[in-house]
């Protein structure tokens, strides 16, 4: 059985809208910061440690027209790994080794989680790592949060209909003092 993984960028605010991205008031807020060679190793090192990625239709696009063009080690592990990407309108994915997942979206991703031997990453994705937190199917969270009030922007965190409960497993300080926060869940419904 695998576990899920919740990897995001996120300002002071809850904020997780295109940290990276153009199409937003503030397009890429990220970058304006330092996380400095250790917080890139560990992003590095996170993302060779999963089974498969787990995204919605626009990161899938945003990846699949980024990463297919790049070298390198992570390049290499983003564009063979199993991708499942959770979409309605997707139905001929061209990125290399991509599955769509549609219809019952819970239903389909536990499938995926019974199946999978290992971790399924969500990078971004806010609605779907939404779905997932409502539906108690994520196991960690792995926040990066960079000292940015951004104000305005899509928050990780809306509301839920229950309770849940999760411990501080990891915490790691980068770069321009960059805390790396993972969070796994505590109790079970």
């Amino acid at each position: 059985m695998g576990t899920i993984a919740v990897t995001e960028f996120i300002s002071l605010d809850g904020v997780v809208e295109a940290p990276g991205g153009e199409d937003f008031k503030h397009k890429s807020w990220s970058f304006a910061f330092d996380r400095g060679e250790d917080g890139d190793a560990l992003k590095t090192d996170e993302a060779l440690g999963a089974a498969a990625l787990l995204i919605g239709r626009r990161t899938y696009e945003s990846f699949a027209g980024a990463w297919p063009s790049y070298e390198g080690p992570l390049a290499d592990k983003y564009n063979s790994m199993p991708k499942y990407v959770v979409s309605a309108t997707l139905t001929e994915p061209a990125w290399n080794n991509t599955h769509v997942v549609s219809g019952d979206v819970v239903r389909n991703v536990t499938r995926l989680k019974d199946e999978i031997d290992g971790e399924l990453q969500i990078p971004g994705s806010i609605r779907l790592v939404q779905e997932l937190i409502e539906h108690d199917l994520v196991d960690e969270i792995r926040l990066m949060t960079f000292p940015v009030v951004l104000g305005t922007g899509r928050r990780l965190f809306g509301e839920t209909t229950e309770k849940t409960t999760w411990r501080l497993a990891d915490v790691t300080t980068v770069g321009e003092g960059i805390p790396i926060t993972t969070f796994r869940r505590a109790d079970r419904r």
